[in-house]
């Protein structure tokens, strides 16, 4: 594909030919996909667009796979942008969507890299792939992997939620646990990705990889009408979504099909696990690691986060902020979003609503600013988190007279639930 140039460093501006490589030789910045922005914007449109496939790939020219038969599609993307109109008026705001990326096909936004990365793979003849994984990257690949009849290898923390391992382990993949850290986890599989062809997505094919995380604000920016919201709020654990979110919105602006933005980009991260937040609030630019992230949200926990730095960028470049919620505030953002809206999220879903609700109650967010909550992974891949916050179910013998007794503890009074029955 001509509009793929090749992979360019995102510190020195080196060029590089496209190949399965991260870093720069020259100053060890991480590379990025180069575009021809000029020849996008001649093929590109939102006529175009609309005519494509309800997946990710409908952005085909804006992402680097250059031979379609490469593409492996197992019907990720284009997730509802939903009106949360029930939790902005608990919130006292006028107008908050929710970007439910919890529907996917694994259940998070991690199969929109996911796919780009396995394609990927396969134009450069790899014999394998795989991935360091939290949780929701690991199903991912593997079930990409599966689709592309790839084997897959997936390093992971020790004490990871058993469901989010089950599902990878059902796609047929390699998983393998590693005492300590996902940090710790990270450092064995890039060793092996430097010595080996095997394609890891988050190492020597991190520069496509990513990409395909950009096509979130793609969507969101179609589904409101080619336009940019005022504020979007993204979990952090890499902070890659973050900046690929940035990315997303001066690429659309660079081929024509959304008009100059001016969106405020917030992260957030768990409490126990925020060296991002941590230095946009001290107003520093570098990242001191966390050696032992603490927090129940485990999809997050990132001690030493790769995009970490870029993300701080883009965070202040949009002139946003960062917001630290602790376990107990994400698992009230979890029960928050499911008895408002419907939606069942995961903690690090939990992490933006409870971000959201702080910057609401600091006096940061203007009551008519137009806010997306990117909601990243499903609620019942982590139910061991939220399980022991819920209420119990109630216990009645199979009687009429003890459902009766049971709705006249619960009802408001002056109400009654069972008039006309």
């Amino acid at each position: 594909m001509r509009n793929v140039t090749g992979l360019q460093c995102r510190e020195c501006g080196e060029s590089y030919p496209k190949r399965l490589i991260h870093a720069c030789g020259l100053c060890f910045g991480p590379l990025d996909v180069a575009y021809d922005y000029a020849a996008i914007a001649k093929e590109v449109s939102k006529e175009s667009i609309a005519c494509g496939p309800p997946t990710l790939w409908r952005y085909r020219k804006l992402l680097p796979i250059e031979r379609d038969e490469c593409i492996i599609d197992i019907g990720v993307g284009f997730t509802p942008l939903l009106k949360a109109d029930n939790l902005a008026r608990e919130l006292k705001l006028k107008n908050i969507h929710v970007k439910n990326d919890s529907v996917n096909p694994t259940f998070s936004f991690k199969d929109r890299p996911s796919s780009v990365a396995v394609s990927k793979a396969i134009e450069f003849g790899s014999p394998a792939v795989g991935a360091a994984s939290t949780g929701n990257l690991s199903g991912a690949m593997a079930a990409h992997a599966a689709k592309a009849r790839l084997p897959c290898f997936i390093f992971i923390p020790e004490k990871l939620e058993m469901s989010k391992v089950a599902q990878t382990l059902a796609y047929g993949a390699h998983v393998i646990e590693v005492t300590g850290t996902y940090d710790q986890a990270n450092r064995l599989a890039t060793e092996i990705a430097l010595t080996s062809n095997i394609a890891f997505a988050n190492i020597n094919v991190r520069p496509y990889y990513v990409e395909g995380s950009k096509t979130l604000v793609f969507e969101v920016c179609e589904q409101l009408g080619w336009r940019a919201p005022d504020h979007i709020i993204v979990p952090v654990a890499s902070g890659a979504l973050l900046h690929a979110a940035w990315r997303g919105l001066k690429e659309l602006e660079e081929v024509g099909l959304i008009d100059k933005w001016d969106t405020r980009i917030t992260a957030a991260q768990a409490e126990g696990c925020s060296p991002v937040v941590q230095a946009l609030l001290k107003g520093e630019n570098e990242i001191t690691p966390v050696e032992k992230p603490d927090t129940t949200c485990k999809s997050l926990a990132i001690g030493d986060p790769a995009d970490g730095y870029y993300a701080i960028q883009a965070v202040r470049a949009t002139k946003g902020t960062g917001q630290a919620p602790d376990d107990k505030q994400i698992l009230d953002g979890i029960k928050l979003l499911a008895k408002t809206e419907g939606v069942f999220t995961e903690p690090a879903g939990g992490t933006a609503v409870a971000a959201l609700k702080q910057l609401v109650e600091d006096g940061e967010v203007e009551r008519d600013e137009e806010v997306v909550l990117y909601i990243t992974g499903n609620g019942l891949k982590t139910q061991e988190s939220i399980t022991p916050a819920l209420a119990k179910p109630f216990k009645i013998k199979p009687t009429l007279e003890d459902f009766k007794q049971l709705v006249a503890e619960l009802q408001t009074p002056g109400v009654n639930w069972l008039e006309g029955v």
